[in-house]
């Protein structure tokens, strides 16, 4: 009888705990078919340099330029020039509004042979809004935006080696300000660099050069625009690994490949799941679905950062669909006029970006003019689609670090 009490037990608690099994429901989840990581303030990964947007949006191993600071700071350390300004200007959304763009900034100052320090300005700007709070009252304009402001240092640790932090300050004006709150949010970010540049390589019939790159980008804490949990937002957390190679065929033309991978060191949203209280496989009126927001909220930044690389919930397969891809190319004649190339590509199930680009510039003296363009190649349109953007920068200084 006591054996019959056991197994009879062993029993109802076997069935105790299938009962309260937890059952994922990956479809609610992907019922459009994507599953995106989201962050704050995106707009710091819009790219503002047209010279790299030429180039699928990469430049994290490209040759040094006066914007390195938005894509590698450690480049500046191995810049041929004393001193650089530089000014962008991006139309974004422009098929639907004219008012939205994107603005940068840039200066680098080359100290010595061995190091260099620089600063950048971004602006976001989204235009005019009128509100109304009540049908008939007077309309308040007003005007969202977000600005970065960023300072970095980089110095050559060897001949062929460079190392850059950049420091950056972050502000976002895009909550509808109340009568006790400014609807403001900022935060502080900070960007770890290296840039590999070899000597001028001799090979039958022309020169090579060996370039590649790493950048830890916006690491800092959560932006939030008030003080409770659920307005904290995760920084665009970036990792970016390029690698190039330069054709130098003669002293009149120059070609440049590049290849580049990103990653969002964002912890993934989990797929929402129910608890099968009575074991019979299907979700009843009486069993909530969890969406493991809480779960998500209360992930730190920094702890975030490394799990970001082993928490989607679709495993190693999707995992491998958080990282994009860009390849890229850039042609010199007479060190004067550049043609340039690329394409960029994001899994469907991540965002489905992928689009196509061309790029040009000239050269004269101290001044380079860049512009590019985007042609979508997926079946998701691009708020950068059909626009022109436009890169100015001034190179200046007496000596020249080649």
């Amino acid at each position: 009888m006591r054996k019959i009490s056991i197994l009879s037990f062993c029993a109802i608690l076997g069935q105790g705990v299938y009962a309260q099994q937890e059952i994922t429901l990956p479809d609610l989840y992907l019922s459009q078919g994507m599953a995106p990581i989201t962050t704050g303030v995106p707009f710091l990964l819009i790219n503002a340099d047209a010279r790299s947007a030429g180039m699928g949006d990469m430049g994290v191993a490209t040759s040094p330029d006066a914007f390195s600071q938005q894509h590698n700071a450690a480049k500046y350390a191995f810049s041929e020039k004393q001193q650089g300004f530089a000014i962008s200007y991006t139309p974004y959304m422009a098929s639907i509004a004219s008012d939205i763009s994107l603005a940068q900034l840039n200066y680098f100052n080359k100290l010595n042979e061995r190091s260099a320090i620089a600063a950048s300005f971004r602006y976001f700007g989204m235009g005019d809004i009128e509100l109304m709070e009540s049908f008939g009252a007077i309309p308040v304009t007003v005007s969202p935006n977000e600005l970065a402001l960023d300072v970095s240092g980089s110095l050559k640790l060897s001949e062929t080696f460079s190392g850059a932090v950049t420091l950056r300050y972050i502000s976002s004006n895009l909550k509808i300000p109340s009568s006790n709150e400014s609807g403001a949010a900022s935060a502080v970010a900070v960007d770890i660099a290296g840039y590999y540049q070899s000597e001028v390589m001799r090979n039958n019939g022309f020169d090579g050069r060996l370039r590649a790159g790493f950048a830890i980008q916006n690491m800092g804490p959560k932006i939030k625009y008030t003080d409770d949990q659920f307005s904290e937002n995760f920084l665009p957390t970036n990792l970016r690994l390029g690698v190039g190679y330069d054709f130098i065929l003669d002293q009149y033309n120059k070609i440049s490949a590049y290849g580049e991978v990103t990653k969002l060191m964002v912890p993934s949203h989990q797929y929402p799941s129910y608890i099968d209280a009575n074991g019979n496989g299907e979700q009843d009126a009486n069993e909530p679905t969890n969406w493991h927001r809480n779960e998500y909220r209360e992930k730190g930044w920094f702890g975030g950062m490394f799990s970001s690389f082993g928490d989607a919930p679709g495993g190693f397969s999707e995992e491998l669909k958080e990282f994009t891809w860009s390849l890229g190319g850039e042609y010199w004649y007479q060190d004067s006029f550049a043609f340039r190339l690329g394409y960029f590509h994001e899994s469907e199930m991540k965002g489905a970006r992928q689009y196509a680009t061309l790029g040009a510039g000239f050269r004269y003296n101290i001044v380079n003019i860049d512009v590019s363009y985007l042609f979508a190649t997926g079946a998701t349109q691009n708020p950068l689609e059909n626009s022109l953007r436009f890169s100015l920068t001034f190179n200046f200084g007496k000596n020249n670090y080649k």
